[in-house]
């Protein structure tokens, strides 16, 4: 065996004990020491956090199509999740997929940008990967009821945010101000205007401090999720009044997430399964093509996808969706796995009720309760879900490793490694 592979293998048994301390180090020093450790490991091996900018920009000039990246939330157990994700991709040469955390996911799973960053980058060392790893701010969002109250302040915290992200490695961010989508305008425009509003001012705000040789992709929204369905013309309207605010001598956005159909997290009977719905791809695929066509973007993104069912899956490609992201799917798998211990699921559900009862909608049954609170358990219940008994806990990691290699063939991101190759500029950026 070479030098060079006894060393590899040396930092892949290591780091183990190093994003342990980065999770569950003793204090915050302790964890940034490990974090930045494990940057530095990631770097030194050949992986580096890098934006999907320049594979969109090709998107939008018609370089390639019939790809729809998949961008996937992990809400807990995050290294161990991400290894999943990494032996999925690597098994198919899927260079095309993100790993993405939304700004409330950020808050109720307890992790920080630099910790979910840490988390995705031993994985990739971990599992022996080489190359660009997309990291997104999901959803980074205007919050409607605190806007209102302090336009300023609420601002000023998603700036933070985006700046603790990008030090972080977060080289992709998405802009969800459709939140403030004004329906009650008669014209789309003055609709849309703070919406684009907003997202230009966020856009400037990230051109001023991304890191050099580094295009950050920004992703803006046009339709808020689970609400109607977004159309060309509203598509039009925000992004006219966008390009105005935001000038010519900056790069906009890279893409649009609109609305057709789904909803966070799916739509819950009162038995707790999912309802079946049902997306308009005719509107997805005009949409995309406006976006590709008028404005050079990368196309459309799908938000609220994961329990869709398998065949919308190999549409999204065929209507050329430029991302589609992922999230609620997945956490189904582990909590509904028969390999989760059922003493701790039913110690999550007692404290589920007890904690989050003031949550619980009229009318709701128990079922469907549960369902839309257990996302909290994820940092709740952190330490305990990470360090799961080691024969339930490779089961549960092997069946989200055979769901990630199906959507990673139904969204046709087999073999996408020579694209990244071909259009996305890798950075080398140390802390």
């Amino acid at each position: 065996m070479s030098r060079d592979l006894v060393r590899d293998k040396a930092k892949r048994n290591n780091i183990d004990a190093l994003i342990e301390l980065a999770v569950f180090g003793v204090d915050t020093r302790t964890k940034a020491e490990n974090q930045r450790i494990i940057r530095e490991m990631a770097l030194d091996q050949g992986i580096s956090p890098a934006s999907i900018q320049g594979l969109y920009q090709a998107a939008g000039k018609g370089l390639y199509s019939g790809v729809t990246v998949p961008a996937i939330n992990i809400r807990g157990i995050t290294y161990h999740v991400a290894r999943a994700v990494f032996r999925s991709a690597m098994k198919d040469g899927v260079g095309a997929f993100i790993f993405e955390i939304a700004r409330s996911e950020i808050g109720y799973t307890a992790q920080s940008p630099a910790e979910y960053t840490a988390c995705v980058l031993a994985a990739a060392v971990k599992e022996g990967f080489r190359g660009p790893v997309f990291i997104q701010g999901d959803h980074y969002q205007v919050r409607r009821a605190m806007y209102r109250e302090n336009p300023a302040a609420e601002l000023d915290d998603i700036k933070k945010l985006i700046k603790d992200s990008i030090e972080a490695g977060f080289y992709n961010i998405d802009i969800d101000a459709s939140t403030v989508v004004d329906i009650s305008k008669t014209d789309l425009m003055e609709q849309q205007a703070k919406n684009s509003e907003i997202t230009s001012e966020m856009t400037r705000f990230i051109r001023s401090i991304e890191p050099k040789g580094v295009t950050i992709s920004v992703g803006g929204e046009i339709g808020e999720i689970g609400k109607g369905n977004s159309t060309v013309a509203d598509l039009r309207a925000f992004m006219n009044v966008y390009r105005r605010h935001l000038g010519t001598d900056i790069a906009g956005i890279s893409k649009i997430s609109v609305q057709t159909g789904t909803s966070h997290g799916g739509v819950v009977l009162p038995d707790g399964s999912v309802a079946q719905v049902s997306i308009d791809f005719n509107t997805l695929k005009e949409l995309s093509r406006v976006a590709r066509e008028e404005y050079g973007l990368g196309g459309a993104v799908q938000h609220g996808a994961s329990t869709l069912p398998d065949a919308a899956f190999d549409m999204f490609p065929q209507v050329d969706t430029v991302e589609v992201h992922l999230a609620t799917g997945f956490q189904n798998i582990i909590y509904d796995s028969r390999h989760f211990p059922g003493d701790l699921l039913t110690t999550i559900h007692q404290h589920l009720d007890d904690k989050y009862n003031q949550e619980r909608k009229t009318g709701e049954t128990e079922e469907q309760f549960i369902y839309n609170t257990r996302k909290r358990a994820f940092g709740d219940f952190k330490n305990e879900l990470w360090h799961l008994p080691p024969s339930n806990h490779r089961a549960i990691m092997k069946e989200l490793e055979n769901r990630f290699s199906l959507i990673f063939h139904k969204l046709n991101v087999l073999d996408t490694g020579s694209l990244i190759q071909k259009y996305v500029t890798v950075p080398s950026v140390r802390k």
